[in-house]
C-alpha cells in the first residue's frame, strides 16, 4: 500500500514538471526577450561629455569642464557617420549647450568701415611771415609773446631806419621841381611805397615837410602768433622774418591712412569724427587729398579735411578720431557673412555649412575671403545664396569633428565639393605683362579654371580639375613661355626673347 501510493507521488509530480516546461514553451515570446535585452543595452551605453577646447576630458555627465570651467558637449560619435561619414552630427541638446547659432548667408551691397586717427593742424595756405619791409633798428615791441590774436593793420612794432630818413630827404626834395622833373618825384614816391608807406603816409609827409625816423610796422593779415623771431634793439634787414602768424579760421585735419587702407579712400568721401578734447560734439567734413607719398618711417599716408573754425575751437595738435563709410562697388551684390562664421587655418579660411533639415548636420567647407568690412567679410568663391552657416559656436563644431576624426579646421585633407583643387606656388615674373603670359599660360591647360598672378607676392594661385591635371603640368606650362617656376626652370633661350622689362634673373 505504501509503495503504490510513493509511485502515485512521483507521477504527479512528473505531471507537475511536465506541464510547466509545455506552458513555457507556448506562451514565451521570443521578441519581448531580444526586445528587453536591446533596452538593457542601451541603458548600459553610457553618454561621454566632453569640452570643446579640451577634448581629453570625458565626463559620464554634463557639466563644466574642470580645467577652464566651460560647459561641457556631449561626444555624439558615429551617429552622423550613417547619413554623411564627413558630417558632423550634433544633437539638440549639445548645440544648445555649445550656443551653436546659424544664419542664412544674402547678398549685400558691402559698405567697409575705415577708423582713422588724426591731429588738428593749421592750413598751410593761411600761414605768412610778417617780414620787415626796411632795414633798421628795433625801437619797440607792441606784439611780444607767441599765441597773441592779432588784427589787420594792427601795428606790431617800431623800427628806426636811416634809410627811411634819407628816402624822405629825397622826396621833399624832388616835390619842389615835380612839375619839371616829375619821374624823379614818381620814383621817390615808389621807394616809399616799396618800404610800404601807404599813400596817406606820404602825403603826410609830403605836405608837413616833417621827416619821420621811425616806421611802423603793421600786420598784413589776422590770425594767431605762432613764433616772434625779433627782440627789442635788435637790428633787422630788409627782409627778414619779425613774426609767423597762423590764421586758425579755417584749419585741416590730417588723418593718418594706412597702406591697405587706401584702396578704400578716395577724394570726397565724408568723414565723421570726434576731437578727444571736446567730446559730445560731432564734426564731419569731406576728404580734399590724399598724399601721393608714403612717409618711410611709419608707412602712412595723410589723408585731409578741411573745416571752418569759427570761435576758434578746433586748435593744431588736438587728437580727431574719424569713420569713414566706403560703398565698395566692385562687390555690390556679393555675398556678405559675419566674421563670426570664419575659422583660420593658414593660408586656409573655412565655415561650417548646416545640412538642409531639421537636424543640427553640419559639413566644413573651405571659402575665399575678399576684403574685410568691420565685423563681417565678402565672400569671393565657396558659398551660395540661401545656404546656412554657423556664425556662433564654430568653434565647438570643430572641436566635435577633431574628437571624431573628421576633417575639422586642422584637419583637413580634402575640403572640396567637388574634384576641383586649389594650388599654390610661385613664379617669377616682373610686371604687368608678365602677369598676363603666366595667366595666360596656366589657363591654357586643360582643366585649369582659374588662374591669377601677384606681381608682389610672386604667388600664381590656380583652381584646376584634379581628373584632368595636376600642379606639376601647369607649372611645365609657364615654364615654356619663359618663367620660372617652384620645380621648373624655363629654357634659356625662350627667357632670353622675352621683353627688357619682363627679365627678372639677375
Amino acid at each position: 500500500m505504501n509503495k503504490l501510493l510513493s509511485n502515485q507521488y512521483v507521477r504527479s509530480g512528473l505531471f507537475v514538471v511536465i506541464g510547466l516546461f509545455l506552458g513555457w514553451l507556448f506562451f514565451h515570446s521570443p521578441e519581448k526577450a531580444e526586445e528587453k535585452h536591446n533596452h538593457s543595452a542601451e541603458e548600459a551605453k553610457a553618454e561621454v561629455w566632453t569640452c570643446s577646447m579640451h577634448p581629453n576630458i570625458r565626463m559620464d555627465k554634463p557639466g563644466k569642464c574642470p580645467i577652464c570651467a566651460m560647459d561641457l558637449i556631449l561626444l555624439n560619435s558615429g551617429s552622423s557617420s550613417q547619413s554623411d561619414a564627413m558630417a558632423i552630427h550634433l544633437t539638440k541638446e549639445a548645440a544648445q549647450l555649445a550656443n551653436v547659432q546659424t544664419s542664412v548667408v544674402s547678398r549685400e551691397n558691402p559698405e567697409k568701415e575705415l577708423r582713422l586717427y588724426g591731429k588738428v593742424q593749421a592750413d598751410e595756405r593761411l600761414l605768412q611771415n610778417q617780414v620787415a619791409h626796411i632795414s633798421g633798428r628795433v625801437e619797440k615791441l607792441l606784439v611780444n609773446f607767441t599765441g597773441e590774436p592779432v588784427r589787420k593793420g594792427q601795428k606790431l612794432a617800431v623800427i628806426y631806419s636811416p634809410e627811411l630818413v634819407t628816402a624822405q630827404q629825397e622826396l621833399l626834395e624832388a616835390a619842389k621841381t615835380k612839375l619839371a622833373q616829375s619821374e624823379i618825384y614818381e620814383a621817390a614816391k615808389e621807394k616809399l611805397r616799396q618800404w610800404k608807406l601807404s599813400e596817406a603816409q606820404i602825403s603826410a609827409i609830403e605836405n608837413s615837410h616833417n621827416i619821420q625816423s621811425n616806421i611802423d610796422i603793421e600786420a598784413t593779415t589776422s590770425g594767431i602768433i605762432t613764433a616772434r623771431r625779433i627782440n627789442m634793439g635788435d637790428y633787422v634787414s630788409q627782409g627778414s622774418v619779425l613774426y609767423e602768424v597762423s590764421d586758425l579760421s579755417r584749419v585741416w585735419i590730417l588723418f593718418d591712412a594706412y597702406e591697405s587702407d587706401l584702396t578704400f579712400l578716395k577724394n570726397g568721401d565724408q568723414i565723421d569724427f570726434t576731437i578727444q578734447a571736446l567730446p559730445g560734439t560731432a564734426f564731419s567734413g569731406k576728404v580734399k587729398f590724399i598724399d601721393p607719398v608714403i612717409d618711410p618711417v611709419n608707412r602712412v599716408a595723410k589723408v585731409r579735411v578741411e573745416i571752418g573754425n569759427p570761435g576758434g575751437k578746433l586748435k593744431p595738435e588736438m587728437f580727431a578720431t574719424g569713420i569713414v563709410k566706403s560703398n565698395l562697388a566692385e562687390y555690390k551684390d556679393k555675398l556678405v557673412i559675419p566674421a563670426s562664421a570664419v575659422l583660420w587655418t593658414g593660408k586656409r579660411s573655412v565655415v561650417y555649412v548646416k545640412q538642409v533639415g531639421d537636424e543640427a548636420i553640419f559639413h566644413l567647407r573651405e571659402i575665399e575671403l575678399g576684403p574685410k568690412l568691420g565685423e563681417s567679410y565678402v565672400i569671393n568663391d565657396g558659398l551660395s545664396d540661401g545656404e546656412e552657416i554657423v556664425t556662433q559656436g564654430a568653434f565647438s563644431v570643430d572641436a566635435a569633428a577633431q574628437l571624431e576624426g573628421k576633417p575639422s579646421m586642422m584637419n583637413q585633407p580634402n575640403i572640396t565639393t567637388s574634384a576641383t583643387l586649389s594650388s599654390e606656388f610661385k613664379v617669377s615674373g616682373n610686371c604687368d605683362m608678365c602677369k598676363e603670359r603666366i595667366e595666360t599660360a596656366a589657363k591654357s591647360v586643360s582643366g585649369v579654371g582659374s588662374a591669377e598672378w601677384s606681381s608682389e607676392t610672386k604667388m600664381l594661385q590656380v583652381k584646376f580639375d584634379a581628373s584632368k591635371t595636376n600642379s606639376d603640368t601647369i607649372q611645365k606650362a609657364i615654364a615654356k613661355v619663359g618663367h620660372d617656376t617652384e620645380n621648373f626652370k624655363a629654357p634659356e633661350n625662350v627667357y632670353k626673347e622675352l621683353p627688357e622689362c619682363c627679365l627678372y634673373r639677375k
